[in-house]
């Protein structure tokens, strides 16, 4: 059985051929997860499953890849949730009417979700209302929907504090949004804080996974370093929430 991190090295060598440089990363794929070829396409394959098309809340990751479904949404002015880089300056919140038309795309990038969404804090996040669906990137993604990103964890730990405040339970919908040869065959098994995915659209197909694990529910509080914790404020807003400090 291969390791994430050997996967990840197989996978990223063949990414080079179909990923779109990022402005800032290039093509260092464990500090940013891609755009690729056929982007707009696994896009168009997320948006006919039936609880995407529902959906009146999403949350969606700030991965390079999620652009166009960003923009879609947008100008579908349908709401949803994005989380910084890294999760450092927390969540935006883009909901209708924040975007002038013609300027959805630019609002979808990094920049401009910076420019015309709001911040918000996880309480704030709580007064929504449930998510609907989660819709991320990865690195690369088994067919039985073990996922794994740049090494980080960082969605990983949005699905803790997300399930800690009851916004996202064991049936809500999670889609990861890859190229084809991000798809492995390797049989990995989820760690205890893994996200298994329900959906993997790539511009080739959407696979509907059969999980057989159930989800991780809170944040493994012991299992988070100190350092990441001071780096990310809505664990610490998360931490007065629950009384911790």
């Amino acid at each position: 059985m291969s390791s994430p991190k050997l996967i990840r090295e197989k996978i990223w060598s063949r990414l080079e051929q179909v990923a779109k440089p990022d402005s800032r990363y290039h093509m260092f794929f464990s500090e940013v997860i891609p755009d690729f070829q056929g982007s707009e396409i696994a896009t168009d394959r997320i948006m006919a499953i039936p609880a995407f098309a529902s959906a009146k809340l999403a949350f969606i990751t700030p991965d390079n890849c999620l652009v166009e479904l960003r923009r879609r949404l947008i100008k579908a002015e349908t709401p949803f949730v994005m989380s910084t880089y890294g999760i450092y300056r927390g969540f935006l919140y883009m909901a209708p009417g924040m975007v002038p038309e013609g300027a959805e795309l630019y609002a979808a990038w990094l920049d401009g979700m910076e420019h015309f969404a709001k911040p918000i804090s996880l309480e704030e996040i709580s007064h929504l209302g449930k998510f609907d669906i989660l819709v991320t990137g990865a690195s690369a993604v088994s067919m039985e929907g073990v996922r794994f990103g740049k090494g980080h964890g960082f969605f990983d730990l949005e699905w803790g504090m997300f399930s800690d405040l009851k916004l996202v339970s064991e049936t809500t919908p999670v889609v990861a949004v890859v190229h084809d040869v991000q798809v492995v065959d390797d049989k990995l098994e989820p760690s205890e804080t893994d996200i298994v995915v329900d959906f993997i659209a790539t511009p080739s197909r959407i696979v509907n996974v059969k999980r057989r694990t159930t989800r991780p529910q809170g944040v493994k509080w012991e299992l988070l370093d100190p350092k990441q914790i001071a780096l990310t404020p809505p664990i610490q807003e998360l931490q007065r929430m629950r009384g911790l400090v």
